[in-house]
């Protein structure tokens, strides 16, 4: 008994550290301070943006809050997820609902306990940006009409917290979360593909299971084609040794639309929307290589 209750302790670490997406998580900290650093304030100096308390609290918010916004995401969508992840859906509920609520407020709590360090206007904002992820997941995220932009808003909106820190608002960042919100966007898109059967079951009335199969895949090609326009003007910027990222983002999106239009099997959409997610992360790295 006593060696296998620190092996199910690990197990139900694990499974909350699922729930949470600690990887995207950890991703989204590493992605605001290298923002931060080469983006919103390249003269700053890396040590004084990585030893500014202020914008640590408010990291430290974003992260919490986002890991509260999957955890409610996770609870409005365990039915659904019961059909279409079988197995991710057992292991994200070894832990039960009622303790996934206990840490989805008591990550709220500190979210604006770490906001207040930054000021009045911060919690103000992190208010608005918990209600905002509440209300998307247990409502929104339904109706095919807005579920997509608005799920892409709440992942940029981290971003647009430290760039009002910063209050740095350049062309080149507009290019830059331009970009961002596009290729979101399609990854989001792609998801619905990948999630249909659920979605469909549950009655989600996501963009595929009102309009089909083909309309979505001209949504997404037309998404696609929209990215190639920040693109465009981010690789005529000065960024450096970045604009190899960009140049190589050209050709794989071009393949993401052969092979999606080349099938449509659950298994080709998780492949695509995994190769975005990694893309994405490629991307975050890369911006250390804004200006090198």
């Amino acid at each position: 008994m006593k060696t296998l209750l620190p092996s199910r302790f690990w197990i139900k670490v694990f499974s909350l550290f699922t729930v949470i997406r600690g990887y995207n998580i950890a991703v989204l900290i590493i992605a605001q301070y290298l923002t931060s650093s080469y983006i919103l304030a390249p003269n700053t100096g890396i040590l004084n943006v990585i030893f500014d308390s202020k914008l640590f609290a408010l990291v430290l918010a974003t992260a919490f809050s986002t890991a509260a916004g999957y955890i409610i995401n996770n609870f409005y969508d365990a039915e659904k997820d019961k059909i279409n992840r079988p197995k991710k859906y057992l292991l994200e509920n070894l832990i039960s609902q009622q303790s996934q609520l206990v840490f989805y407020f008591l990550l709220n709590g500190a979210t604006l306990i770490a906001a207040g360090f930054v000021s009045f206007n911060s919690i103000l904002f992190f208010t608005i940006y918990i209600f905002s992820i509440w209300i998307y997941s247990s409502s929104l995220k339904r109706l095919f009409w807005i579920s997509n932009l608005f799920a892409t808003l709440l992942v940029i909106v981290p971003f647009f917290a430290i760039t009002l820190y910063f209050k740095n608002f350049e062309t080149i960042v507009v290019y830059h979360a331009t970009f961002l919100f596009l290729v979101i966007l399609t990854r989001d898109l792609i998801k619905d593909l990948e999630n249909y059967k659920g979605d469909w079951v549950k009655q989600y009335q996501t963009f595929p299971v009102v309009f089909g199969y083909k309309l979505s895949k001209l949504l997404i090609t037309l998404s696609v084609m929209l990215t190639f326009l920040p693109i465009y003007w981010l690789i005529k910027s000065s960024i450096g040794l970045m604009t190899y990222y960009f140049y190589f983002t050209i050709p794989l999106l071009i393949i993401l639309l052969i092979m999606l239009w080349q099938g449509s099997t659950q298994k080709r959409y998780l492949w695509l929307h995994n190769l975005l997610k990694v893309h994405i992360l490629f991307g975050v790295l890369g911006i250390y290589f804004i200006y090198k």
